[in-house]
């Protein structure tokens, strides 16, 4: 067992997909098998469940992720602290955020850390930012953007980095098979209104909040996992979104949808960058946190 094999099992283990998995690693998908195999053998035990169509962690592969994440973290640890301060820093680090924040946020953080760093590779995951925080704490991920919770689970830090409203959008042309309309004038017209909203998260927490504080139970049309898709929805004559503005501004679809005047307006998110305490003990993602001047919040 080596830490290579280690990476390897991550990385299967992440993305439970042994083409995919291949990809990343940079190696076969035969030699990967062979790893996994190997790995499987000098354990004595099998951390993976595979036939021809899935694969998936065993009980004994879920313990054993804890495990090597923990081994490489450490590892990497080492490494640098036996490395001469003056030499260049070099590796990866993995970071989370959604496809806007990728598109919008990252790009500056990129542009200043790249010249530094330029040894230093970005693994980046994209998903629906509600999964931010939980990849940073099971240690998936390093480093993560995304909006901050009313709390901080225990070890997460947060650096912000913007600020962006949370507005209703409505589309410029109801579908023909809409029903209700799209521009309430008391709190009682909310009642008819479609809504398209978050299946979850600090959004809906906050949307839902918004309606009982009106005495209004929404007429919720869809609930969706991803504000661009929310956005999306909306354009195309569904109903009324809500939606963080600096998606709107970063979706192809924002001439498709106007923003209404709604009062009281919702608390903004506070977006930023988040990571584990004991993260910053790599100076790899202390030279990417470092990026953000202002001191860390945490718990």
């Amino acid at each position: 067992m080596d830490i290579r094999t280690l990476k390897h099992f991550i990385v299967l283990s992440e993305t439970l997909h042994f083409g995919q998995a291949s990809a990343k690693a940079n190696i076969s998908t035969s030699a990967l098998s062979r790893n996994i195999r190997q790995l499987e053998d000098e354990l004595g035990a099998v951390l993976f469940d595979r036939d021809n169509r899935t694969v998936a962690l065993t009980p004994e592969g879920h313990t054993f992720q804890r495990y090597a994440r923990d081994a490489v973290q450490q590892w990497e640890q080492i490494r640098f602290d036996l490395t001469d301060p003056a030499e260049q820093l070099s590796g990866e680090i993995s970071l989370y955020c959604s496809v806007t924040a990728s598109h919008s946020i990252l790009v500056d953080l990129l542009n200043r850390f790249r010249p530094a760093h330029p040894d230093v590779e970005i693994m980046l995951q994209t998903g629906d930012p509600e999964h931010a925080i939980e990849r940073v704490v099971a240690l998936e991920e390093e480093l993560a953007i995304a909006a901050r919770p009313e709390r901080l689970p225990a070890g997460v830090l947060f650096k912000p980095i913007a600020e962006s409203p949370l507005v209703f959008v409505a589309p410029m042309e109801p579908a023909e098979t809409s029903s209700g309309q799209f521009t309430p004038g008391t709190s009682a017209d909310w009642t008819t209104v479609p809504m398209i909203l978050a299946a979850s998260g600090i959004a809906r927490n906050r949307v839902d909040a918004w309606f009982r504080s009106l005495g209004v139970t929404p007429n919720v049309y869809a609930q969706v996992a991803g504000n661009e898709a929310i956005v999306s929805m909306v354009s195309l004559g569904l109903g009324v979104g809500v939606v963080p503005k600096i998606v709107l501004d970063n979706s192809p679809h924002a001439e498709r949808v106007r923003v209404l005047d709604v009062t009281p307006a919702l608390a903004p998110y506070d977006l930023g960058l988040f990571t584990m305490q004991q993260n910053l003990r790599n100076p790899l993602v202390t030279a990417f946190w470092s990026l953000l001047d202002d001191p860390p919040v945490g718990t």
